[in-house]
């Protein structure tokens, strides 16, 4: 491949802020969660599992891994602006140093761009009903809008990764420049 069609074939800036940024969506969440984990006082009262958690405990272990696994997500977004996101890395058993088809990326990140939009607006608009930050128990003054200001990053993790997904598509899809496309 020449040095200009190598060029064409980088992702935008832009691109790579957006990645970064969906990288970056679960972290103040998963930051809150581990906290409270670890024993900070979250605001909750009452016979809310969270009003009360010992570190160690299952609920807190659970929290952390909940944690782990949405930033492990959030972290993919970054595929699909990496080198490892158009070559497997070499280290992978089966498909170690393989080309990644780009449908491989495209359809899974744009699936989880569209759940994680949904569960976005739902949450959003749910947000102060009964069954969640307006039942009895649940925060109130600098804890509800510490946990808000926390929660605020996941409406734009879909958008952000959807952004992104579009991004890696154009440039790697069939009619992407530099890409040859193929007609039986």
């Amino acid at each position: 491949m020449s040095a200009a069609a190598s060029m064409e074939c980088r992702p935008s800036r832009r691109a790579v802020r957006l990645a970064r940024l969906a990288a970056l969506a679960p972290l103040p969440t998963g930051l809150w969660r581990i906290a409270g984990a670890c024993g900070v006082p979250l605001g909750f009262s009452g016979d809310d599992p969270l009003a009360d958690v010992s570190f160690g405990s299952g609920f807190s272990l659970y929290m952390i891994g909940l944690s782990v696994f949405a930033e492990a997500l959030g972290f993919l977004a970054l595929g699909l602006v990496q080198r490892w996101g158009e070559v497997a890395p070499h280290w992978l058993p089966l498909i170690g140093a393989r080309r990644v088809p780009p449908l491989a990326a495209v359809i899974p990140a744009g699936l989880g761009a569209a759940a994680l939009t949904l569960l976005g607006v739902l949450g959003a608009i749910g947000w102060n009903d009964p069954g969640n930050m307006g039942a009895p128990g649940s925060p109130t003054g600098a804890a509800y809008w510490v946990m808000t200001a926390c929660y605020l990053p996941l409406v734009a993790w879909g958008p952000l990764l959807a952004a992104v997904t579009v991004a890696y598509h154009r440039r790697r899809g069939a009619g992407a420049p530099g890409r040859r496309l193929v007609t039986a």
